[in-house]
């Protein structure tokens, strides 16, 4: 069994003292992202991106699940934290990172995937599907700050979301494309589920090994947990494509989780609950 330290970013480089970056101390952005919390909605964003058809197959044909089933939630968990609370030049070098990552994502769609034909091109350089990407780290961010941590009322979601529009642009989508403001993105997650979206043979290989890795990267008890979170983040028409189970059982671990974490993580020490690139960035701003 792989230790699972191994799969979350370790602390930047310090940076230039006082260079805030795109954002700052005060921002929404890293009063949100901070939070080590976050990463419990890993698996429900995986889950929502490779339900794309052509996500799924840019995921398959160019990153190895069957040895390293979360490289994509490291290495993207990795660039938003670095963009959100790096200064100015480690912002400029986790985009030129991202770059270089992506320049070799292309291909076609094999099969038909819902409504999505055969032969279909994909890029990484795509907005169209940075677009997607960026709109399921937002919203799962947003829905698991909400349900595990504190409330977020509709002006902080905004708030959240207009600071992360500089993370889109990072991400390779246009101002144009990016939805107006939060309520719009919100609508154009669930456009997307009613409408692109399909749950197909690739997506569901994927999502095993997003889920229930080989071999395991935690012990017995913790191994259905992937799969009760991406159950109760995840919308319920994703949920039902995926199989997830959402029985009474599940249902109850899910709302204890939530009650647990809302007790706990306010009063765990900053070392613990925050991620190290915002330490490291407060020490950075002397805050």
């Amino acid at each position: 069994m792989r230790s699972l330290a191994r799969f979350f970013p370790a602390a930047p480089a310090p940076g230039t003292a006082g260079d805030a970056g795109l954002f700052g101390p005060e921002s929404t952005a890293w009063q949100v992202a901070r939070e080590r919390l976050i990463v419990a909605g890993g698996p429900a964003a995986l889950l929502l991106q490779i339900a794309h058809p052509l996500v799924a197959e840019g995921v398959r044909a160019h990153s190895d699940f069957s040895t390293d089933p979360l490289q994509r939630l490291r290495g993207t968990l990795d660039a938003v934290l670095t963009v959100t609370f790096g200064d100015r030049d480690q912002v400029r070098a986790a985009a030129g990172h991202v770059a270089r990552k992506h320049r070799p994502v292309h291909g076609s769609l094999p099969e038909q995937g819902g409504s999505i034909p055969a032969g279909t091109a994909y890029s990484a350089y795509d907005p169209e599907l940075a677009l997607w990407v960026f709109s399921t780290l937002v919203w799962t961010a947003i829905e698991v700050t909400h349900a595990f941590l504190r409330p977020l009322e509709p002006a902080e979601r905004s708030a959240y979301y207009r600071d992360m529009r500089q993370l889109g642009h990072v991400f390779g989508v246009p101002d144009p494309c990016l939805p107006g403001d939060y309520e719009a993105l919100d609508r154009y997650v669930a456009e997307q589920i009613g409408g692109t979206l399909a749950v197909g043979p690739t997506a569901q290989r994927i999502a095993r090994q997003i889920l229930a890795p080989d071999p395991p990267l935690v012990a017995w008890p913790l191994r259905p947990v992937p799969s009760v979170l991406a159950a109760g983040v995840l919308p319920a028409a994703l949920r039902a494509a995926y199989g997830l189970p959402w029985r009474r059982r599940e249902r109850v671990v899910f709302a204890v989780a939530r009650r647990a974490a809302r007790v706990v993580v306010p009063l765990t020490p900053a070392r613990l609950r925050y991620w190290p690139h915002y330490l490291v960035a407060r020490d950075r701003m002397g805050v």
